[in-house]
C-alpha cells in the first residue's frame, strides 16, 4: 500500500494499490466487501390485473397486443385488444412504465382476475394493489468492488476469445407484422394461416384481407400435374378434412348455449295479423315531411315494453347464487336486446330504459347499434345489461323458430317471416291477411303456460291493433 502526502488521509486522496502479479480469488475478505454498497434502482413491478368488464363476463380472449416486451407504455394507452361476449374492447394501462412481460399470447383466453402483463414503474408512484405475477428469479448483478473482482478473476482464468464466422440471420419483420383488425384474424382463422406466414402490406406491415386470401390462393393452387391421353385421370374420392379453431364470437356462443340449454324452456307460438300496422307504415313512408323509414322491428319491442308492464316477471332474473334457495331479481327498466346478424357472426345488443323511448327513438337506437355492430365497434355497454329479448330471424327467413333464452333472462321472443295468405273477416268473406308468427321461449322453472300465454296475448292485441300503444305512449 502507499499514499499520496496531501492533507491528510481522506476518502477522496486514498488509493489503494495492489501488486501486479497478485492473483485476485473471489474469496475476498468479507470486511472490505462490506465497505463498498452500490445503490438499487428505484423502480418496482407492478401487475396489470383483468378487471371485471362487463355483466356476467368470467373471461375474454387477447385479440391482438399493441405492445411488446421492453416498450415504454404511458397511463391509459391501449394495452390490447380483447373479445368478450361478443364485443371487442381496448384495455388500457393503468401505470407508467415498461413492459417487463406478457403473460399471454394473442388467441389466449384471460379469466378475470388474472395479470396481463408486468410493468416496471417508479418506486412509489403507485400502490402495491397488484403483486406482479411469479416468474422465474433472474441473477442480481454484481456491483462495486465485487463486480470489478469478479470481473478480474474471470479475464484470468477464462481462455482467450476465438473469432467465429458470422451467421447470417433473417432480417426481423416490422414489430406491427402480427397486427390485425379482428375481421382479418377470422380470416386467418377460417383458412387456418398463421399471420406471421404472411407478409403484409398494410401500413406498418400490418396484414389485409388482400394479403390473407393471396396467401390462401397461393397456398391452396395445386401443382401443375402432367397427364397422359392413355391413362384415365380418375378423381380422388378420399375425404378431405382440416381443423380450424372457433372465431372469437363462436367460443363465446358455445360458452353461453351450453349454459343456456340447462334451463328448461317452455315452447309457446301464436299467429298475428299485421294488416293494421303495415298500413300505418306504409302512411309514415308516404309522409314527405318526415321520410324516416320505420321497420316493423321497433313496434314490436314498443309493443314487448308495454306488455311487461303488466307482466313483470317476464323482465326479472333469476339469481342462483344459493343453489338451496333460488331467488327472482325483478327489474324496473326494460332493456330489450334484439339479436343482430353481423360479418362477425350474431351479436345481441339491447336497447335501454325503453318504456321510455318513442317509436322513432327506439328506430334510431337499433340503426346506431346495428351500424356499430356492422364495424364491430359496439361496446361491453351497449351487450351489457338486457332484461328481455327480441329476435327477427324473420328478415333472413323461416316462418317458426325455437330461441334459446339468454342465462340472465327468463323469455325470449322469436319473430318469423311475414306472408300474405287468404283469410276470413268477420263478415265472412275471403280477404288478405298478412301475417307473421311470434315464437316464445321462457324459463320453464319460474315461468308457468298461463303467464307465458297471456303475455303473448297482450303482445298479439298491441300488434294487431297498433292504436292501442297509443295510450301508453311517454
Amino acid at each position: 500500500m502507499s499514499f499520496r502526502r496531501s492533507g491528510g488521509l481522506t476518502a477522496r486522496n486514498f488509493r489503494p494499490c495492489l501488486p501486479q502479479n497478485l492473483r485476485i480469488r473471489s474469496t475476498f475478505p468479507p470486511l472490505l466487501s462490506r465497505k463498498f454498497h452500490a445503490s438499487s434502482l428505484l423502480c418496482a413491478i407492478r401487475s396489470q390485473v383483468l378487471k371485471d368488464v362487463g355483466e356476467g363476463i368470467t373471461e375474454v380472449q387477447i385479440i391482438q397486443w399493441y405492445v411488446e416486451e421492453g416498450a415504454h407504455i404511458e397511463e391509459w394507452k391501449p394495452l390490447c385488444q380483447y373479445q368478450s361476449d361478443k364485443a371487442v374492447d381496448d384495455i388500457t394501462s393503468r401505470y407508467e412504465g415498461v413492459i417487463k412481460k406478457l403473460h399471454f399470447e394473442t388467441d389466449d383466453t384471460v379469466p378475470t382476475g388474472r395479470a396481463l402483463c408486468d410493468i416496471e414503474v417508479e418506486d412509489g408512484k403507485y400502490p402495491d394493489d397488484n403483486p406482479p405475477h411469479e416468474s422465474t428469479a433472474e441473477p442480481t448483478p454484481a456491483s462495486g468492488v465485487t463486480a470489478a473482482v469478479q470481473a478480474a478473476e474471470s479475464s484470468l482464468v477464462s481462455p482467450p476469445p476465438t473469432n467465429t464466422p458470422d451467421v447470417a440471420e433473417e432480417a426481423p419483420k416490422s414489430k406491427h407484422a402480427s397486427l390485425a383488425v379482428p375481421a382479418v384474424r377470422g380470416l386467418l382463422k377460417n383458412h387456418g394461416v398463421d399471420i406471421l406466414s404472411v407478409t403484409g402490406t398494410g401500413k406498418d406491415g400490418r396484414v389485409t384481407k388482400d394479403d390473407v386470401m393471396k396467401f390462401v390462393t397461393a397456398r391452396d393452387t395445386p401443382a401443375a400435374q402432367t397427364s397422359s391421353a392413355s391413362v384415365p385421370v380418375l378423381p380422388d374420392t378420399r375425404q378431405a378434412e382440416s381443423t380450424v379453431n372457433l372465431t372469437p364470437i363462436q367460443s363465446q356462443m358455445f360458452k353461453v348455449m351450453t349454459k343456456s340449454l340447462n334451463t328448461p324452456h317452455f315452447l309457446y307460438a301464436d299467429e298475428l295479423q299485421i294488416n293494421g300496422l303495415n298500413a300505418i307504415r306504409q302512411k309514415l313512408a308516404s309522409n314527405k315531411r318526415d321520410p324516416t323509414k320505420i321497420t316493423f322491428l321497433p313496434f314490436v319491442v314498443k309493443a314487448v315494453s308495454q306488455a311487461l308492464a303488466d307482466f313483470p316477471l317476464l323482465n326479472a332474473r333469476v339469481d342462483v347464487s344459493d343453489p338451496n334457495k333460488p331467488k327472482l331479481v325483478m327489474r324496473a327498466k326494460h332493456n330489450i336486446g334484439v339479436a343482430m346478424d353481423t360479418p362477425t357472426g350474431l351479436i345481441v345488443p339491447n336497447i335501454k330504459d325503453v318504456a321510455n323511448r318513442s317509436i322513432v327513438e327506439i328506430a334510431a337506437e337499433i340503426a346506431r347499434l346495428s351500424a356499430l355492430g356492422k364495424s364491430g365497434k359496439l361496446t361491453p355497454a351497449d351487450l351489457s345489461g338486457g332484461t328481455i329479448t327480441v329476435s327477427n330471424i324473420g328478415n333472413i327467413g323461416g316462418t317458426y323458430v325455437a330461441p334459446v333464452i339468454v342465462p340472465t333472462e327468463v323469455a325470449i321472443l322469436g319473430v318469423g317471416r311475414s306472408r300474405t295468405v287468404p283469410v276470413f273477416d268477420e263478415a265472412g268473406q275471403v280477404t288478405r291477411g298478412d301475417m307473421v308468427n311470434f315464437s316464445w321461449s321462457a324459463d320453464h322453472r319460474v315461468i308457468d303456460g298461463a303467464t307465458m300465454a297471456r303475455m303473448g296475448n297482450r303482445v298479439r292485441e298491441l300488434i294487431e291493433s297498433p292504436e292501442l300503444m297509443l295510450l301508453n305512449l311517454r
